[in-house]
């Protein structure tokens, strides 16, 4: 039993740490054989705390919900840093879409600092919250269902509500980003409503701190060229700088 519970705690965090864990990769780390994993991915989403993808796993709810609370307070210095750069390129009186993540609700801090007259798209109950404070902004949050783990607003509903607008930025962030310049995210609801976001905006920003590179996930957003400007505490890897170089894409690297 002590093997066991020991097995699971090492999924769970290797699960944490990666974002999505396929089984085989599992198997390999623990030592144990495919099946072994199955179960053990079985149990662990009973109790909430995985949930199972195709031929992997990502963390579940009662996991997730402490998860988000550490990424939002990881890196604040940075994500600020990011957030700034990306305000300074807002101009007033714009409109945008603005996505779910810790970055991008940095993103809305700049932004009530320094710009007036917003008018602001969001699935992103936390981003509504920041900016509804200024009496000279539009706010409007999309339909959609809540998910509890980070008030981000997803679904069908989502991606029609956000097709009836065409604003003049999107700003966006991802899960995870390849060194072949991929965008993955976990959840393909999310990525649904942010694609439909880049393809009603007239000027898309990319905001992504060093975490998420390394990381993996199961859900192809975007390629890294598909946006106008990139936003990171940390020059990219030599691939990725290499496509956005060749596309003519300026990265902004915040200093440190």
């Amino acid at each position: 039993m002590a093997h066991k519970i020991h097995r699971h705690e090492k999924i769970v965090r290797l699960v944490r740490e990666h974002g999505f864990m396929p089984i085989e990769g599992l198997a390999r780390e623990l030592d144990v054989t495919p099946q072994t994993v199955r179960r053990d991915i079985g149990e662990l989403c009973q109790s909430g705390l995985l949930r199972r993808y195709h031929g992997g796993a990502t963390l579940g709810e009662a996991a997730e919900n402490d998860t988000y609370l550490l990424q939002k307070n990881r890196r604040q210095n940075e994500k600020a840093h990011i957030a700034d750069l990306i305000a300074e390129r807002i101009p007033d009186g714009a409109s945008l879409f603005m996505s779910i993540g810790a970055t991008i609700e940095a993103v809305a801090a700049a932004l009530i600092k320094s710009r007036s007259s917003l008018r602001i798209i969001t699935n992103n109950i936390h981003v509504a919250a920041l900016v509804s404070g200024r009496s000279d902004y539009t706010v409007i949050i999309t339909s959609g269902v809540v998910r509890p783990v980070d008030g981000g607003v997803t679904g069908v509903a989502t991606v029609d509500f956000i097709n009836q607008f065409k604003a003049d930025y999107a700003v966006l962030g991802a899960a995870a980003m390849e060194s072949d310049g991929s965008l993955l995210d976990f959840d393909y609801k999310e990525v649904s409503v942010m694609q439909a976001m880049m393809a009603n905006a007239r000027t898309r920003y990319l905001a992504v701190d060093r975490s998420h590179s390394g990381r993996t996930a199961l859900v192809r957003m975007a390629s890294v060229t598909e946006f106008d400007g990139v936003f990171t505490d940390e020059a990219p890897a030599a691939p990725v700088a290499k496509q956005l170089e060749e596309a003519g894409i300026p990265c902004h690297v915040a200093e440190k």
